[in-house]
């Protein structure tokens, strides 16, 4: 169900302005937001309009007008008529983005999202406001299934029940077509389907008002020459060359046709502004007219396009928006012709679908004993139509965020996991930055002193540690010789620097001077649209100006290091995948799980994080430096040194675990889950994050629809029927999440939403079957 937005304005004039009051709700239903504004006095805009209307009118462009109004266009017209809109669209936009009217913008854009089918009516009694170009506002361009429809402040509702019709009745008026090509729009009527239409080419009054009684219609057309007065308080239509009408001639007939059902009324004429006003005040549903004079070409290729779509199961609204926006590759001759089409809309009324016009009663009476055969098929059929559905909602990424939502829940419920014995972090807090501080040592672009980072790597290499990661910055040369001398030579020492991205305009950090190129990793996080880390970027190719040389991930290095003493090296697969010993980091794809069009660009892989924010044992710097070293704590190990501090510019990231900036997650601590992850797979057979084959998870969610689709064969009582499903779901969630402890993300919200729409699409259908064998039809 689409959402309907309601723009009221009191009374005002561009002299002194407008109240507007804005109302937003779902379709069919009370609005559930209202919000009161202004738009300021604007006594200019008739005039830009009154411009571009007269240089719009000067063309000619054989307009369907009275049949001796016509010209020839020429080259400057046109150019004079595109800059005339230019001035007017920019116009117009300034007035709707001024400040008293802000609130209500504001508040559109807080209540609807792009994805949305949006009616938008606009109510006034002003017809200077409803002459203006609607359909360019900028607010209004930003949805794309949003169309906006003009419409009185008065209005009733017919509230005589419509008498169904097998077809769509379809009254066709070819009025007089001196000088226009109408032959066209009698075509376009004869081959829409399950439409009855009848022609009166050329009619006599009397045969008009005979044929608007005889009938339940459910749309009226007319195609041919027509006009309004100057004030569009009411319009004109040629019948003949003799003859012409105005709607309140036709008052009668036209008010029959309306309280037997008459839905629509399409105007492919020119100048019908008028003609809409005139027929809002017999209660019409809705019409369709042409704001100005309409060229003969561009009449038919709008009729064209909105039957395709209206008799095409699209809705009213967005076939007139999609006729009428494909109207611009007609512009380079026809300046302007997208702005000619407008709804004019009974604001009582919902506008039908083409589906809704008729009405097919089932001529046969049901078998009451349906085999089950012809159950199972029709559960079958439809079970495949809703996973195509599902996936095809998946593959554009409508799913994404509920996916990685559960994906994240799952992580956060996993049991938590032992410590990993291979890692010993050495962590920097407020109060290691303090203590510093007080013995009267400089920290100057870095969290850890020379004096202590030296007296750290030489208490460090006393007990033999397998490597050192030091995840600090340091893009500046040190000052005192001995750390420049411990850094240049401490071999199994790993540093940090950062790459740039100029997509992202990051340029990068510069990596410690005296660390050689070869023992150096790069800290690049790669985190979702989100903030969230998920994903673990083992290796990339460094852009040509990066100020970091580093090939490999901060992470890979010291496990690769970590490794290279047990004979395991690094190397890659001719696939371009990661190997280390018989491991294979396979890389991620574009579309990989829950994540549709992602960057995969260098070697990633999804982060399987160790189930816990301790993932290993951890020790203050202060403390470590001034208290005895049990040497197996160091032996053999990967140390890490990184800062936990909250207080100077911290270094935390959003993760599955948490998101708020208390609950991130420092950077240190996610490396170290990621050196964990690499290690745990080489030498544990931890299981990496994997994803099925998109064959196999189609077969998964269409299997979930199956299930769906039993549950409502059995045609439970709903409470039961509730239950069922309940259970079922949190079968499946128990499924996906032990599938996910083992090592394998499947699709969870697909699935679940492939069963709950099977099941309610079956039970409706059930319950139409059950009313028709009760009824006996």
């Amino acid at each position: 169900m689409g959402k309907l937005v309601v723009l009221k304005f009191a009374e005002g004039s561009f002299e002194q302005g407008f109240a507007v009051n804005l109302q937003i709700g779902e379709e069919s239903e009370r609005a559930a937001t209202e919000i009161t504004g202004k738009l300021p006095s604007f006594p200019e805009m008739p005039l830009y309009y009154s411009h571009w209307q007269s240089s719009y009118r000067q063309m000619g462009n054989r307009y369907r007008l009275h049949a001796d109004q016509m010209q020839v266009t020429n080259v400057s017209m046109i150019q004079d008529c595109e800059n005339a809109s230019h001035i007017l669209r920019a116009r117009f936009n300034t007035w709707l983005r001024s400040e008293e009217f802000r609130p209500l913008r504001e508040k559109w854009l807080e209540r609807l999202s792009s994805t949305e089918e949006i009616r938008v009516i606009l109510q006034t009694e002003n017809s200077q406001l409803q002459l203006l170009p609607w359909h360019l506002w900028d607010l209004l361009e930003r949805y794309p299934k949003a169309e906006i429809a003009l419409a009185s402040p008065s209005y009733d509702r017919i509230h005589k029940p419509r008498i169904p019709n097998k077809l769509v009745n379809i009254l066709a008026i070819v009025g007089n077509s001196q000088g226009i090509d109408t032959q066209a729009d009698q075509a376009l009527l004869q081959r829409c389907s399950n439409a009855d239409v009848s022609f009166l080419v050329e009619p006599q009054r009397k045969e008009l008002t005979d044929h608007l009684w005889g009938k339940n219609w459910d749309i009226l057309f007319f195609a041919g020459h027509s006009s309004s007065n100057r004030n569009t308080e009411s319009g004109r239509i040629y019948l003949n060359k003799t003859d012409s009408l105005t709607i309140s001639e036709l008052k009668y007939a036209l008010r029959k046709a309306i309280e037997n059902g008459l839905q629509l009324a399409i105007f492919n004429s020119c100048d019908g502004l008028g003609l809409a006003r005139e027929l809002a005040d017999l209660q019409i549903p809705q019409m369709i007219v042409m704001r100005e004079p309409v060229p003969d070409l561009v009449a038919k290729e709008f009729l064209k396009y909105f039957l395709e779509g209206f008799a095409g199961s699209e809705s009213l609204y967005q076939a007139v928006r999609q006729g009428r926006e494909r109207l611009q590759g007609l512009e380079d001759r026809f300046p302007c012709a997208t702005w000619l089409p407008v709804i004019c809309q009974n604001p009582a009324q919902i506008p039908p679908t083409w589906d809704e016009l008729r009405f097919v009663k089932n001529e046969d009476p049901p078998n009451l004993a349906l085999s089950s055969r012809p159950r199972f098929q029709r559960i079958l059929l439809s079970s495949l139509a809703i996973t195509a559905l599902v996936c095809g909602v998946r593959l554009v990424g409508w799913l994404e965020n509920p996916e990685i939502q559960a994906f994240d829940l799952m992580m956060r419920s996993r049991p938590g996991e032992k410590l990993d014995p291979r890692l010993l972090i050495i962590t920097i807090d407020d109060d290691d930055l303090a203590t510093q501080r007080q013995n009267g040592e400089y920290l100057i672009g870095a969290s850890i002193s020379e004096k202590s980072l030296n007296k750290l790597l030489a208490k460090l290499n006393q007990y033999q540690p397998r490597a050192i990661g030091l995840d600090v910055y340091r893009d500046f040369t040190a000052k005192e010789p001995d750390l420049i001398t411990r850094l240049q030579q401490t071999q199994n020492l790993i540093g940090v620097c950062k790459g740039s991205d100029r997509t992202e305009n990051i340029k990068g950090i510069k990596p410690p001077p005296e660390i050689p190129t070869e023992n150096l990793g790069f800290s690049d996080f790669i985190h979702d649209r989100d903030g969230v880390i998920r994903r673990h970027l083992l290796f990339m190719n460094q852009e040509a100006t990066s100020l970091c040389p580093a090939p490999y991930s901060f992470s890979v290095q010291l496990a690769s290091l970590y490794l290279r003493p047990l004979g395991i090296q690094t190397k890659f697969t001719p696939e371009g995948n990661l190997q280390l010993g018989k491991t294979i980091f396979g890389n991620l794809k574009s579309h990989t799980g829950g994540y549709q069009n992602i960057d995969p660009n260098g070697g990633q892989i999804l982060l399987n994080y160790r189930s816990s924010k301790e993932i290993a044992e951890q020790v203050k710097l202060t403390e470590f430096l001034s208290s005895p070293v049990n040497p197996n704590a160091i032996k053999d190990r990967i140390i890490l040194i990184g800062v936990v501090a909250k207080g100077d510019s911290p270094d935390t990231w959003p993760t599955p675990y948490g998101a708020f900036l208390d609950e991130q997650m420092p950077g240190v601590l996610v490396q170290a889950h990621m050196i964990s992850q690499i290690l745990s797979a080489v030498q544990d057979g931890r299981p990496l994050l994997r994803v099925w084959l998109l064959w196999v998870e189609v077969v998964w969610i269409w299997g979930w629809s199956l299930v769906g689709g039993v549950l409502a064969w059995r045609r439970l009582s709903l409470p039961w029927l509730a239950l069922a499903v309940g259970v079922t779901s949190s079968v499946l969630y128990l499924v996906c999440f032990g599938l996910l402890i083992s090592g394998a993300w499947v699709p969870f919200v697909p699935s679940v939403l492939s069963l709950l729409t099977m099941v309610g699409f079956m039970s409706i259908h059930n319950s139409k079957t059950k009313v028709r064998e009760g009824s006996g039809e």
